[in-house]
This record gives C-alpha cells, structure tokens and sequence, in this order.
C-alpha cells in the first residue's frame, strides 16, 4: 500500500495546521532573532554594515539543507513503518533551544562564536522545516492545501513579530540574556502541539516510492520553481536586510523597531497573508507575485528618498518600513509558496519543496552580503533605489515562469 493509499485523512486538517502553524511560528522567531533583531542590535553597539552583511551566512544551512532533504524524507518515511515527523521534531528543538541559551550566555559582543552558535541554531531548524514542509504537503492536499499555505505564511510573520519585535523590544528593557533565554523556551512550547497531538497517531504504512533528489530534478515543474524562486527573491528581499541598520542609523530606538516589526508582522503581515490568499484564488499567482514587485518598488523609492533627503520623520518612516517588510512581502509570499505546493510532489515533498526554498535561503544570502556592501560604500539611498529597479525589471521575468499550473 502506497503512503497516499493510507488513512492519513484521520487527522483532521485543523489539527494538521495547528501543528504545523507552531512549528512554522518557531523556525521565524529564529529567523526574526537573526536577520532582524541581531543586525539592529549589533548597530545599535556600533559594528560596522558590512560585518552585520555577514550574518546573512548563518543562512547557509538554509541554502544547503537540499542535500541532506532525502535522507531526512527517507528516514521519516521509510519503507514500512509509522511516519516519523515527531521524532526530527523533537531532536531538532532541542538543538535549536540549546543552541540559543549559548547565544544568551555568550552575549553579542562575540560576534563570530554567536554566528557558530547560530549556525548550529539554523542546521537544527533547517532539518525541521524539511520534515514540516513534507508533513504539510502530504497531510494537506487538495482543497486543504490553502490552509497548510496560509499556516506557513501566517505562522512566518507570527514567528518574526516576535522574533524581530518582541526580542528587541525585551532587549531593549531586560537585556540580551533575559531576551534570548525566553525566545530558547518559547521555541520548546511552540513544539508541543505535533508532540502531544497528532505525532502519535500515524498509522503504519508501505511506501513504495523512494525519495532521491533526481526525482526532483527531472520534473519540469521543479526546475520552473527554482527559476521563480530566485527572481523573486532577490527583487524582493535582498535590499531589506538594511532595513533594521537603516532604521537604528535613521535615529529609533531598538524598542522602537521592536514595535515596528511586531505590529507589521502581526497586523499587515496577517492581514496582507490573508488578502493574498483570496488574490490568488481570484487572479491566480503570476498576478499577485507582479503585483506585489511593483508595491515593493515603490516603497524601496520611498526609502530612498528618505535615505538621500536626510530627514526621518518617524511616523511616516516607521509605516513605510511596515508595508514594505510585513505587508507587501506577506502579500507576494502567499502567492509564491502557494506556487511551490502545488509543484511538489506529495510522495517527496520535503525534498521538492526544500529545493524551492534553499534556492530562496542561497540568494537572500547573496543578496544580503551585497546589501551590506552597498549601504557602506554607496549609502542607503543608493542601496534602496536600486533594489526598486531590480524589483521593477524583475515582473515580468516572474510572470513568465509562474502561474502555468
């Protein structure tokens, strides 16, 4: 019997999301502690750009995890046996909330033993996120696919509200060991609702089919995704790695920015996610994806006007810093992890979807390397406007590679 010949449709699909929901919000807190809080941190302490750029290599398990993706489908799918999901779970965790009590205990002045750190942080969450990936794509098919996408979407700007607005904001008010030490047990309770719910009631299975990363490539659908993937990415992401710097350097405060990014993440992200969900469904992926390149230029110009003017009135800073980095990202995001389910196959989807995304984690890497770069050689306003060119000559590139399906 074939794992999609098997009973898995007795978990329920809310069950499935909620479980799904706390492991997507935890792999962002860790994302937010990284690519947000720590670069307004470590600005906030005088370190110049081009070392906070550096950080963007902690994304390298990120860029990587393709390479080990089939062993951990093979070993949480095996031949004959129950699925092992709950298990990568649980090792997974436990290595990430260990990894960040280290991080509290080191402090952020040890800027390359905190990389280490976080790095072994990012292997750990990298590994889990394939197997959540995998588990979401299987358990969620068909009509509840949107669902399992609006989790990942939803759980995302949850997860980086607190991890790049919540930490900075205890930061700020506790401390750095205070900070990481709670964001190290949130990570654990975040886990519990897989643990104690549906990991213990999957059923044994046969599978025939055995996870390889050849299978992948040699779909065509795949090959279109890492194409979108990497378009899309740079236009949209790489220039907001300077966001946090830019904001510290434009004269608000680390709570400040803690405040900015949560109520983005919990508000226009949400919200944005949720408005996206009903565009696709209504205009299909390619448009929504153009859609969303075109807002984000727009704000990217923006930007750099402040930057070039010299004048950082908070207010209106502080919302355009909003709407570019939760609400339009979130907007576009639905649309391209919407793309990415639908072309991975559910016998392996922890290796199909893990290409799209380790495409995402490789150039947001690169991207945010050359960011740093820019912004201390050439400034911010230089950095911002071209990153609102690329994102304009990057629509219709986008629009031809996605939303064929």
């Amino acid at each position: 019997m074939s794992a999609s010949a098997t009973g898995q449709a007795s978990l329920s699909p809310a069950a499935v999301v909620t479980a799904i929901g706390g492991l997507y919000v935890a792999q962002s807190v860790i994302g937010g502690i990284t690519w947000t809080g720590l670069p307004a941190v470590l600005r906030d302490q005088g370190l110049p750009l081009d070392h906070i750029g550096l950080l963007t290599l902690i994304a390298l398990p990120w860029a990587l995890k393709f390479l080990w993706s089939p062993a951990v489908e093979r070993y949480r799918l095996p031949p004959a046996g129950r699925n092992r999901t709950g298990a990568i779970v649980l090792i997974g965790g436990l290595v990430s909330s260990a990894g960040l009590l280290a991080v509290a205990q080191l402090g952020p002045a040890t800027f390359w033993p905190v990389v280490a750190c976080l790095a072994v942080v990012a292997f750990a969450a990298s590994t889990v996120d394939i197997a959540c990936d995998g588990f979401a794509v299987q358990n969620l098919a068909g009509s509840n696919l949107g669902w399992g996408n609006a989790a990942q979407v939803g759980g995302a700007y949850l997860g980086s509200a607190i991890g790049g607005g919540l930490f900075l904001f205890l930061v700020d008010v506790h401390g750095w060991h205070a900070a990481v030490s709670a964001m190290a047990s949130l990570l654990l309770l975040l886990g519990l609702p897989l643990l104690l719910g549906i990991a213990g009631r999957q059923r044994e299975e046969m599978r025939e089919h055995v996870p390889t990363l050849g299978a992948a490539l040699r779909r065509p659908q795949i090959r279109r995704g890492l194409a979108a993937s990497a378009i899309y990415v740079l236009a949209q992401k790489a220039a907001l790695t300077m966001l946090g710097p830019f904001l510290v350097d434009a004269g608000l405060s680390l709570s400040t920015i803690g405040l900015v990014n949560g109520a983005g993440s919990m508000v226009l992200g949400v919200a944005a996610a949720l408005a996206g969900g009903a565009l696709v469904k209504w205009f299909g992926s390619g448009s929504v994806l153009v859609l969303a390149l075109v807002l984000q230029a727009g704000s990217l110009f923006i930007l750099s006007a402040f930057a070039l003017s010299g004048i950082f009135p908070t207010g209106p800073l502080a919302a355009v810093a909003m709407l570019s980095s939760s609400g339009i990202m979130a907007l576009g995001f639905v649309a391209l992890y919407a793309q990415f389910m639908r072309w991975s196959d559910p016998r392996q989807a922890g290796v199909d979807f893990t290409l799209f995304q380790c495409m995402d984690a490789l150039v947001s890497m690169a991207g945010g390397i050359l960011a740093g770069y820019l912004a201390q050689h050439l400034g911010y306003g230089a950095l911002f406007a071209c990153a609102g060119v690329v994102a304009l000559l990057a629509a219709p590139a986008i629009a031809m590679v996605s939303d064929r399906d």
